[in-house]
């Protein structure tokens, strides 16, 4: 029997687990895509998420894990909702476009704010964690809203296609 292949990822969890962000990032800004504004805030569960909503949600993720927990910024100081719900909050000034570069500009401010921290370091602006913890919640959260994404995009697509 051939001894089990190890994946090269697997001497480097800390790195593997920044592509896996990365990837979930691009994941849920791809859900967006050649949406038209009306798709993009459509309302296909009884909450208020929709697919402009969740990028907006997590891009309020980044800012909780990413900046206030390592800053110790309010919520105001940080340029984020107040609390998760009215994270899914739209205005009517968002589009598709602004909550994009808003998304970008907070994924580019959490990757200086991130890397220099050692994983082991540990953070206080949110209570006492750890980096490792933080790049976790983070990659819990992101992957647990793309996959609400996917489905969100499957049921608008399925019913542009099913529309008479």
């Amino acid at each position: 029997m051939a001894a089990p292949v190890r994946e090269a990822w697997a001497d480097d969890l800390v790195g593997r687990v920044d592509e896996l962000v990365e990837e979930y990032r691009s994941a849920l800004r791809a859900s967006l895509d050649g949406l038209t504004e009306d798709q993009a805030r459509a309302r296909l569960v009884p909450s208020r998420t929709t697919l402009l909503g969740l990028l907006k949600h997590v891009t309020y993720v980044e800012g909780v894990w990413f900046d206030q927990a390592v800053s110790g910024r309010t919520a105001k100081e940080a340029g984020i909702a107040s609390s998760p719900d009215r994270s899914f909050t739209l205005r009517k000034a968002d589009t598709i476009e602004s909550v994009l570069a808003a998304h970008a500009e907070r994924c580019e401010e959490s990757r200086r704010a991130m890397a220099d921290l050692d994983p082991g370091q540990t953070v206080t602006g949110r209570g006492e964690r750890s980096v490792w913890a933080l790049k976790l919640q983070v990659l819990r959260e992101l992957a647990h809203h793309a996959g609400h994404a996917d489905i969100l995009r499957e049921q608008l697509l399925a019913g542009a296609d099913t529309a008479p």
